[in-house]
């Protein structure tokens, strides 16, 4: 299973593993992962599993698709590598992801 690192805002690191096919998301909630609320529970429809992709993970993640982006105007401090973690699928090529969540969720 591949692993996925968050760091929260202080910089406390946290590695998990997450389930092919699942989102980083419900690997979050899954894993009692702070900073992840996610309100909507994955539909899209809010902006509070907001995280920030680590640089050297942005290009293998992919750009958020329009629906996506829409609902990132909703978020706190949004950064050209934010992403909301119910939108990013996990796969083995994203073993050892790192991703930071924000100070407060949208």
């Amino acid at each position: 299973m591949p692993s996925i690192t968050f760091i929260d805002h202080h910089g406390q690191a946290r590695t998990v593993e997450g389930a092919v096919g699942s989102t980083v998301m419900e690997t979050a909630m899954k894993n009692g992962v702070p900073g992840i609320e996610a309100e909507c529970g994955g539909a899209c429809s809010c902006a509070t599993c907001h995280v920030y992709v680590a640089p050297e993970w942005e290009a293998k993640v992919g750009k958020a698709a329009a629906m996506e982006e829409d609902m990132l105007d909703f978020a706190r401090d949004v950064r050209p590598n934010s992403r909301l973690s119910c939108q990013i699928k996990v796969t083995e090529a994203l073993n050892g992801l790192v991703v930071t969540t924000p100070e407060r969720q949208g």
